[in-house]
């Protein structure tokens, strides 16, 4: 029923299969879908040989994830990979909220001009994955995938974990350092280990449909709470690219699944919203869902990440760019360990950081389902008072959850980070750094964030006038720290990258206008700011940011 064509991706027979020694790995990633493939690259960037390991040989069915937000693009942009989604994508900002045939209001997410990436595209997930296998492939010195090869058991030490992989051939067997298992919401990984997925499992069903047509609707997130074409439930409409349309409607607990995936059923539900016009049926789905966690994401040598190590519902786009993150942020850090240049204790750090925006998600998620099904009859009267009041009163409007969008994680008071420090004001320890347009000596144009990630970076907005700093402080830090200078003229420093800020906006972001140093971590994430370049503070906030100051056993799970 979909229009896509999925080109199956070819089988190899694995070379352990043919005769020759089993090599032992650095990292094998379990799962060729948006977090396993974006985890594979980045660890690659970083110098490190993957493995990619997927029991599948074809993209995923239908559209699955679609709205990808400013921060994935953004890991995606420093990935290599950032404008081809951004091209292929449909674009969007601005949301509306309806209820019933009336307007009640609209959102712009990214008012501000002066970012490279917007606010979300909305892309398939098979092209998203289709875009990711053909970046691996450009790093294919570093980056082998292996489909239709199922991992069927594991076993872990302390110095390491035993796959047990079959494949089309037959079965074989192979070492690795570390597992990073993004095998999906159902991980087989999970299951064999026996972790408790503990959360919530919400009885309401929805049905998601694609539909290819020539229509009018405009590149917004249109939402409906009990609109006329489907009384008493929501609704949500979202376009892609070419002319598919996802529409998502509130089926209600007893709706039952298999009546309402039929074709007849869903159509008569889409031609209640497009009238007349003509459309074809892509896919469809009836889904209910659960909001669930790992009490750990780090277990011995197996690392989880994406919906292997936490689900939410679809409304508010958490899943797909939590995962995402999840591979920004563990890919440095197993990096570092890898390369034994810091302790295994970092690691700790990515289950302190995603468990806690699991958690921020998880939450979200739950206040907006709640929210769009109220289940007493106090939570409907709240609802129904928002909703009567959001046309009229700002203040209602921020009280309406149709699904509270995908933002980057903060993780201010977290072990890495040095703060607060300075004089409060720019992106506090924990933020994502934002982007600003910047040009290089040669007036050429460019973005902040090109210019950051993958490494340690000192960050130093000059004072207006001021001269060429001493940024021998670098060399005392560390030699993988990059050092990037923005200030007024185009003078070169050595051993830095000279930046001019045209518009102001990136000393306004970062305020700093008067100067200001920042030490930002490989995935983007300020770790420390002071209002000026101070040698002790920078080496102590990077042993900090790097987990130098403390160490600990890394924990085998039989």
């Amino acid at each position: 029923m979909t229009g896509h064509r999925r080109q199956p991706f070819p089988y190899r027979t694995p070379p352990e299969l043919r005769g020759a020694p089993s090599v032992r790995r650095p990292v094998v990633v379990i799962g060729a879908g948006p977090v396993g493939l974006t985890c594979a690259i980045d660890l690659a960037l970083h110098g490190i040989p993957v493995l990619v390991l997927d029991d599948n040989d074809v993209v995923s069915v239908g559209s699955r994830a679609i709205c990808w937000a400013k921060r994935t693009l953004e890991i995606w942009d420093r990935i290599g990979i950032g404008d081809r989604m951004v091209d292929k994508g449909v674009t969007w900002q601005v949301g509306r909220v309806f209820h019933g045939q009336r307007e009640l209001y609209s959102f712009d997410l990214l008012p501000e001009p002066g970012h490279k990436m917007p606010a979300f595209i909305n892309l398939q997930q098979y092209y998203v994955e289709e875009f990711l296998v053909e970046r691996a492939g450009d790093l294919a010195d570093l980056i082998d995938i292996r489909w239709r090869n199922e991992v069927t058991d594991h076993v872990q030490d302390q110095d390491g974990v035993t796959l047990s992989i079959a494949t089309p051939d037959g079965g074989y067997s192979l070492r690795t350092d570390w597992v990073v298992a993004a095998d999906g919401a159902r991980s087989p990984t999970r299951s064999r280990m026996g972790l408790p997925f503990d959360g919530h499992v919400f009885e309401e069903r929805f049905l998601i449909a694609d539909v290819r047509m020539e229509a009018q609707f405009t590149n917004e997130r249109l939402f409906w709470f009990a609109p006329p074409f489907h009384e008493g439930q929501s609704a949500l409409l979202h376009k892609q690219p070419e002319n598919v349309y996802r529409l998502d409607f509130q089926l209600g607990p007893e709706a039952d699944p298999v009546r309402e995936r039929e074709p007849d059923r869903v159509e008569a539900r889409v031609r209640a919203v497009v009238g007349d016009t003509p459309f074809a049926l892509e896919w469809s789905s009836v889904y209910a869902f659960r909001c669930a966690r790992l009490d750990r994401f780090v277990h011995g040598r197996v690392i989880f990440a994406g919906d292997s190590a936490h689900v939410v519902s679809p409304f508010g786009a958490r899943g797909g760019n939590g995962g995402i993150q999840d591979a920004d942020n563990l890919a440095w850090k197993l990096a570092l360990v890898i390369r034994e240049e810091a302790r295994p204790a970092l690691l700790d750090t990515y289950d302190e950081e995603r468990g806690h925006a699991a958690d921020e998600n998880i939450s979200a998620s739950s206040r907006t389902t709640n929210f769009m099904t109220p289940k007493t009859r106090a939570e409907r009267l709240f609802r129904d008072g928002v909703l009567a009041l959001a046309g009229e009163l700002p203040f209602a409007r921020g009280l309406v959850n149709g699904g509270r969008l995908s933002v980057p994680a903060r993780l201010e008071g977290m072990s890495l980070q040095t703060g607060p420090a300075g004089t409060g004001a720019g992106v506090a320890p924990g933020g994502a750094c934002p982007d600003a347009p910047v040009q290089d000596g040669g007036g050429g144009a460019s973005w902040l964030l090109g210019h950051l990630g993958t490494e340690f970076v000192l960050l130093l907005f000059l004072p207006p006038g001021a001269g060429p700093p001493e940024l021998d402080v670098a060399a005392q830090l560390s030699p993988s720290v990059r050092v990037v200078v923005v200030g007024d003229g185009s003078a070169e420093i050595e051993g830095a990258t000279v930046l001019r800020d045209p518009d102001g906006l990136a000393r306004s972001r970062y305020g700093a206008m008067n100067g200001a140093a920042y030490l930002i971590r490989p995935d983007t994430h300020v770790a420390a700011r002071f209002d000026r370049l101070d040698r002790c503070a920078l080496a102590g906030a990077l042993a900090r940011a790097s987990a130098r100051h403390r160490q600990r056993a890394v924990e085998a799970v039989p």
